[in-house]
């Protein structure tokens, strides 16, 4: 009757340790907010955006490369602040892919943000020259829908640059990573 019982435990304790391990791993932009230059999001994503990019598997390899034209802007509508960040990829292998995000802000320092592969909604905080960027994305694989989350990092170099690293998940197993550098074009 023990040894079952045992076991039960162990695996419990093994599950809160785990769980204790995923709380701690998490970084608060906050520690972010006196980082400069500042990030506003209409300000950078305003206009046209280029951006490179690699996507890495767990052991690092490169899997795809690819580029991105995003074409910003930002409006008020109903009193709230809300941008349009459409983005056209293409990939080394030649075939191309494009997501329309509608951010719009929630707080003084929050974002909400919708997409038409995007699972529910992202939700984003800037702080200082960061901004952390969390959602679900309906990413096809092998003609199979599988969702997986993002936690995606982005960090204001300067007025022009901008570094991007998101590592990507399922059911909390780290599948990889997207690492982006941006360059606003001069308007």
């Amino acid at each position: 009757m023990w040894k079952p019982l045992w076991k039960l435990v162990r695996a419990g304790g093994l599950v809160l340790a785990l769980a204790g391990l995923a709380g701690c791993s998490s970084v608060d932009p906050a520690l972010y907010a006196s980082e400069k230059p500042v990030l506003r999001l209409p300000g950078y994503f305003n206009g046209v955006v280029d951006a490179w990019g690699v996507f890495t598997d767990r052991s690092g390899r490169v899997v795809k490369r690819f580029t991105v034209v995003m074409r910003c802007s930002w409006t008020v509508v109903d009193g709230v602040e809300t941008g349009v960040l459409d983005e056209q990829f293409t990939y080394s292998d030649g075939s191309q892919q494009r997501r329309v995000w509608t951010l719009r802000k929630t707080g003084a320092q929050q974002y909400v943000g919708t997409a038409e592969d995007v699972v529910g909604e992202a939700v984003g905080e800037t702080s200082g020259n960061a901004f952390r960027w969390r959602y679900t994305l309906a990413l096809p694989v092998e003609g199979r829908i599988w969702h997986v989350d993002f936690d995606d990092w982005m960090y204001l170099m300067d007025n022009d640059v901008m570094l991007n690293r998101a590592v990507m998940s399922k059911f909390g197993i780290r599948l990889g990573e997207v690492t982006l550098s941006f360059r606003k074009r001069p308007s």
